[in-house]
Parts: structure tokens; sequence; C-alpha cells
């Protein structure tokens, strides 16, 4: 081979290298989907490229980034691309590559140690408070700031985050591994994406339980710098399970300035006293609405979010801030029902402004301890 075709395919090889599997997020070549990548005298690049399964949803966006990578080569003339499937042994050592070893049983990522993850447990004491609204905008407030960012929809019965932040996909299965779909660079996975049409769950606690299990520690989430689960109202099976799956993880508390809701949060704030988990603070959702005339109605009240972080801090013992209160927007609602958050849809509107300021406040990674000295030294006797 002559130096000057030698010098092509590793420019090819290397444009190659910059395009990532859509839903894995690594470069193909990583990941062992390029079978080979040739070039011939007219100057085409015939590429075969394999994917991890047959019908491949996002095949489209896979042919148009090697077509525009490989294309931009000097010396290409043009850019064939030839697509086939991984084989069940080759599927079997790409799962093995992605978790980071040979057929061990799944774990959950974000319960070891040695794990980054701040993992934050949206809560409610009672359903209509707008934790799901909360839930998908502070995710897609943290992911505009740079982070990386997972949602699992865990309110089984009333999976509501799909829609809301406008995932529309199907997850990927790849063996007995789950990619999660996508949506304004979050990673979504919910019940609803698994059952048809508008079916509802009827399902006991033991299946709720293993529902939760799979979707922590099937799904590939990659490397996350936050985690939000959207949990079902009250303190039942799910909270339970939460706090058994994900000891580490901190609950949010998110209420309305009502009386009688505040009370009902407080319950859920509350039992972190049994599962020794930390509130990291109350949302007051629906605080008030701001009128042309640039004053405000308190269609809920007042006072309902800073009398539960109030409560808690006296029930728990430790210092329970509001972080924030958003005030009564119809353009929430509307961006929920679009899929598009008003975090992203308008980013000025004084709800926006407020979810921004307690993403901000959550937008902190968690420090590993792994392998860092403490400085610690024996007691002398």
């Amino acid at each position: 081979m002559s130096a000057s075709v030698s010098t092509i395919s590793d420019a090819i090889q290397a444009a190659l290298a910059t395009v990532n599997d859509p839903e894995i997020r690594r470069p193909i070549t990583e990941l062992g989907m390029v079978r080979a990548a040739t070039v011939g005298d007219d100057g085409v690049v015939r590429v075969e490229l394999l994917l991890t399964v047959a019908g491949c949803p996002l095949k489209d966006k896979l042919r148009a980034d090697i077509t525009a990578a490989v294309g931009g080569v000097p010396g290409v003339a043009g850019v064939e691309i030839e697509f086939g499937v991984m084989s069940p042994e080759q599927r079997q050592e790409l799962q093995s590559k992605l978790r980071g070893g040979g057929g061990a049983e799944p774990v959950i990522p974000f319960a070891q140690p040695g794990s980054r993850t701040r993992v934050y447990a949206v809560a409610s004491g009672k359903g209509g408070v707008g934790k799901s609204s909360v839930t998908v905008n502070l995710a897609a407030a943290l992911a505009a700031r740079g982070l990386s960012v997972g949602v699992v929809d865990a309110d089984i019965y009333g999976h509501s985050v799909p829609r809301m932040l406008g995932a529309e996909g199907a997850p990927t299965r790849v063996e007995d591994m789950i990619m999660p779909p996508q949506a304004h660079g979050v990673k979504v996975i919910s019940i609803g994406m698994f059952t048809p049409g508008n079916a509802a769950v009827v399902w006991r606690g033991p299946m709720l339980h293993r529902a939760l299990q799979q979707f922590l520690a099937d799904v590939y989430w990659g490397d996350l710098d936050v985690l939000l689960l959207d949990l079902p109202p009250g303190t039942g099976d799910i909270a339970i399970s939460v706090a058994q799956l994900l000891p580490n993880a901190e609950i949010l508390v998110v209420t309305t300035p009502q009386t009688a809701a505040a009370e009902v949060a407080e319950r859920a704030g509350a039992i972190a006293l049994q599962t020794h988990q930390r509130v990291v603070g109350v949302i007051e959702n629906m605080s008030w609405m701001e009128l042309p005339d640039g004053s405000r109605m308190e269609v809920f009240g007042a006072g309902g979010g800073q009398a539960v972080a109030d409560s808690l801090s006296r029930t728990i013992g430790a210092q329970v801030p509001l972080l924030g209160q958003i005030p009564l927007d119809t353009r929430v609602r509307e961006g929920g029902d679009a899929g598009l958050p008003i975090v992203l849809a308008q980013p000025d509107a004084a709800a926006a402004q407020a979810m921004g300021a307690v993403a901000d406040r959550l937008a902190v990674r968690r420090e590993s301890l792994l392998g860092k000295p403490l400085g610690l030294k024996p007691a002398g006797r």
C-alpha cells in the first residue's frame, strides 16, 4: 500500500473515532461497531458498520454522522455505508465492556462506595403538587449546565416523565442491558416505555421493587453527575425500595403553600428518620401567580414551604432549607404537554428562573473518598 493511501486510511480511522453511538455516547470504533473501512481507487470509502440490534432506531443518524465525518477527510470522494448486526457473542462482549467486567450480575452503580453521582429522590406527600414538573425542569436545567443527567420515572402507576420531557424513543436492548432514550440531553427510563398505549400498571409491592431495581441496574446510564427519581406521592412501597436500593439517595420534598399539602409533605420528608437518608431541602411549587399589574395572587395560601422546612429541621435535627419558591405559570403546564420544559422554552420566565436557581444549588457532583487518604492517625494508648 502506498504511503498516501496509508495516510488516508489513518485519517479515516481518526474521523470514525469522532463519531459516537447516539445511545451509548461513546466512539463507534471503541465499541467494536466498525467492522471494516476501506478506500477504493476511486476515492470512495466503504464502511461496514455493525449495529447493536437489527432495526436500530438511530440508524439514520449514524449514517449522517459517519458520512459527515469521513466525507470531510481530504481525498475522500464519497462514502458508502453497509449496515450489519452484531452477533450474540459480539453483543455480549460489548455488554461486558460497558459494565467493566465479564458476565457479572448487574449491580446498581449509584449504590457503590465509589459512586460520584448525586442521587435525588423527588418526593411529595400528596399528588397534584407538581412534583413531576419540578423533576423534569430540574433535569433539563442541570443538563443545560453541562452535567450528565438521568431521570428514573419511579411513579410506576402515574408515569408522566417521558411525555413531559419529550422522550419519544423506545429503549434499545443489548443482551440484557437497556439503553435509555434521551431528550434535551437527559437520559430517561419509565415503565410507560414498556407498556402498550396508555395501559394501566396493576402491580403489587414486590413487582414494583423489581421494576425499580431493573431501572437502576439493567439500564446503561454511563457516568452520571446527577440522577433524579420522580417518586409516587406518599411513603409507600417505592419510597421504601429507594431507601433499600439507594441508601445514599437524598430526599427533595415538593409541596405547595397550602397548609393541608404542607402537613402531608412533612410526613413524606420525615420518612428520612426511618430510612436514615438526608433531606436536601424543600421546594415550594405554585407559590403565587403574578398578575398583569405586578401584584401577586397567592392562590394556595402562603408559607407552606417554609413551614415544612422548619418542621423537618426540628424533626430530623438538621437544617433543611427552603431551596426555592416556584410561581404558578400556565407555561409550565404547556411545556409539560409539549415535551419542552419551561427552563428551555422560556428561560426568562419567573418560574424558569426559580427552578434554575434550585438547579444551581443541586449541581454539585459527589466527591468520592475511594482511595483518598483521610489524614487520620490511630489514637495513642
